[in-house]
């Protein structure tokens, strides 16, 4: 009987174990030498907080981490017995909880648990949810909490909403100083900036090489792969770790290494990861010899726009063209380029139900896409953190139907 194919590891990733430690290490050890830290939403604006000197750290990232080692579905309940519903951003919920009880996987890491904040910078290009998620941990701590209020269901990115963001951006200086007690740098910040749109090229051409037949990774490798681009950018080792992935990933498509061996069909993930189940879902896409090859997830962490000559107008443009806050017609421009450039053969579709922000099958758009493209889709209902609201049978047997239509096609 043969066995379950595996899903292949990269030589590149014990250094970025490494990385990703160094990082977590450095938040420990900040307030013990007198170093501030700034809590960050995910797509924020975190070139400037690295500017100013503070340790940053992305509660989402965190969420995250929640969602993977299953500990949120236990937390969640803390959070809604406080008053948080039960159908806002689990992340919210899984983090709020986390905090009540006094349990994170950081402490694995030999961690008390996330670092305090001394100032909390959110940005609502991706939802509401962060800033009231960041506003109680201000009320919690007695410290400021301050951010950028972008607008949302943008069409064309125009010029009064990429000066109306940079005057809010610019407008966090004098308070972030203060935390700081330290004076702001324009040529420090235009430097960060540099690191940052460097990491972005190096994490797109990263994603880019599963463009190539067969796929040399997938969006299940994405996820692990990712790390660095959330939660260190702005930082050179970053840079460094994907100056050292990149070149492993080439030689892959130069030697027609598989990330799914007898690769069949190729796949888009829309939507948000289901943290807790990516293990499962990546083993039974590799027994259906179908690739994910790309996703609006891991592409989130791409900011071309960044411009160390204009660092406030580069931050608000790059920061308000992200796909979560566009309009539908452009998020399905997007979502068409990725089919032709990964040569799509289906879309999935993650109905988050406590993310409506970053779910997009509510509103008729798998149909019109289908339409458009001619692709076949699934939706598959679940959640990013919270597994109480996902059917491991139901989503296994819809996925072994998808890509049964996929090869009737």
């Amino acid at each position: 009987m043969s066995s379950a194919p595996q899903r292949k590891d990269f030589e590149a990733t014990g250094k970025m174990k490494e990385v990703m430690g160094n990082y977590f290490a450095e938040l420990d050890r900040g307030p013990k030498e007198g170093k501030k830290t700034a809590w960050c939403t995910s797509v924020g604006p975190a070139e400037l907080l690295r500017a100013l000197g503070f340790n940053v750290y992305f509660p989402e990232n965190h969420g995250a981490m929640l969602g993977a080692t299953r500990m949120a579905t236990d937390l969640i309940p803390l959070a809604n017995a406080r008053g948080f519903s039960p159908d806002i951003c689990s992340y919210l919920t899984s983090d709020i909880g986390s905090h009540l009880k006094g349990a994170s996987p950081l402490q694995k890491m030999k961690m008390s648990g996330p670092p305090k904040a001394d100032v909390l910078v959110f940005n609502t290009n991706q939802c509401r949810d962060v800033k009231d998620w960041f506003q109680w941990y201000g009320r919690e701590w007695d410290v400021p909490c301050v951010g950028i209020h972008t607008p949302r269901s943008i069409g064309d990115v125009d010029d009064s909403i990429i000066d109306d963001v940079a005057r809010q951006t610019e407008a966090l200086v004098g308070p972030l100083e203060e935390v700081a007690g330290e004076k702001f740098d324009i040529d420090k910040l235009r430097e960060v900036i540099d690191i940052s749109r460097q990491c972005t090229v190096l994490w797109k051409t990263i994603l880019e090489t599963a463009a190539a037949r067969p796929s040399p990774l997938t969006f299940f490798d994405g996820t692990v792969q990712m790390g660095p681009a959330v939660v260190l950018r702005g930082h050179q080792s970053a840079v460094d770790y994907y100056n050292v992935l990149l070149p492993e990933l080439q030689e892959r498509v130069a030697g027609r290494v598989a990330a799914v061996e007898d690769e069949r069909f190729r796949i888009y993930w829309e939507g948000m990861p289901i943290w807790g189940k990516l293990s499962s879902l990546s083993a039974q896409f590799l027994e259906l010899k179908t690739c994910v090859v790309a996703s609006t997830y891991c592409n989130s962490w791409i900011f071309e726009a960044l411009d160390p000559s204009d660092p406030f107008e580069s931050m608000a443009r790059a920061y308000s063209t992200i796909f979560i806050c566009r309009s539908d017609d452009r998020k399905e421009q997007y979502i068409e380029q990725m089919v032709d450039k990964y040569q799509v053969d289906g879309i999935l579709y993650h109905d988050a139900k406590t993310c409506p922000n970053n779910s997009n099958s509510r509103y008729e758009m798998p149909q019109r896409m289908q339409k458009k493209l001619g692709k076949p889709y699934l939706v598959v209902n679940g959640d990013l953190n919270d597994l109480r609201l996902y059917s491991e049978e139901q989503t296994r047997t819809n996925i072994e139907a998808f890509v049964e239509q996929l090869s009737e096609e």
